[in-house]
């Protein structure tokens, strides 16, 4: 472990508090701060503050879960989304990564996580009962599963499509060859928006 001898306490929290970030290692986190203490004071309390009310204010949308500045997100409220289709997701990344791609015009259903009994995730742990009562409402004709081609993944497909088997809507998933979850962000554009239309019916593994 890297460690340094810093002349201030205050310094050193401060770099204790950004090393704690994702792929911020000591030494970033170090020269993070001291750029920090070289802005106006003005700058990074405006900084500071941004951080603070983006935890305090944001919600979470009352239908897909998607973050947001309101009870129902700009993409639920969007006249112009096709809301008989719903991409189902893990992760709020995962949404904006297909956002920016531009060729998904439905809704989003994020589901906070897969089932992984490795980590005490169970069904009850996600959004999927939200998600099958969307299905009752009615109105939804496809239901696409944008999911983890892991083991994990596999099997939260599967249990969704067991929950809704009894309604009357396709089911379809991503072209395969695509990375999902955590790795989802970090494919191109081009390759993720032609897996997206060239999606395929869901064929569940028994």
């Amino acid at each position: 472990m890297i460690k340094h001898n810093l002349p201030s306490s205050l310094l050193s929290n401060a770099v204790e508090e950004l090393a704690s970030l994702p792929g911020i290692g000591k030494k970033s986190a170090l020269r993070f701060a001291l750029h920090l203490l070289r802005q106006p004071k003005e700058n990074v309390k405006r900084f500071g503050n941004s951080i603070i009310k983006m935890r305090e204010e944001i919600q979470f949308c009352s239908l897909c879960n998607m973050i947001s500045d309101t009870p129902i997100c700009h993409i639920c409220s969007d006249k112009r989304r096709d809301n008989s289709l719903i991409c189902v997701v893990e992760s709020i990344r995962d949404v904006i990564s297909i956002e920016n791609t531009g060729e998904f015009n439905g809704l989003y259903h994020v589901l906070g996580g897969i089932i992984s009994p490795m980590d005490a995730v169970s069904p009850s742990d996600l959004t999927i009962d939200s998600l099958v009562k969307r299905v009752a409402e009615g109105g939804v004709k496809e239901l696409f599963l944008a999911l983890s081609t892991t083991m994990e993944g596999e099997t939260t497909s599967f249990y969704i499509y067991k929950k809704i088997s009894s309604y009357p809507l396709k089911v379809s998933t991503i072209a395969r060859g695509v990375g999902f979850g955590d790795e989802l962000e970090y494919t191109d554009e081009v390759t993720l928006g032609r897996s997206i239309m060239n999606r395929q019916p869901f064929i569940p593994i028994n």
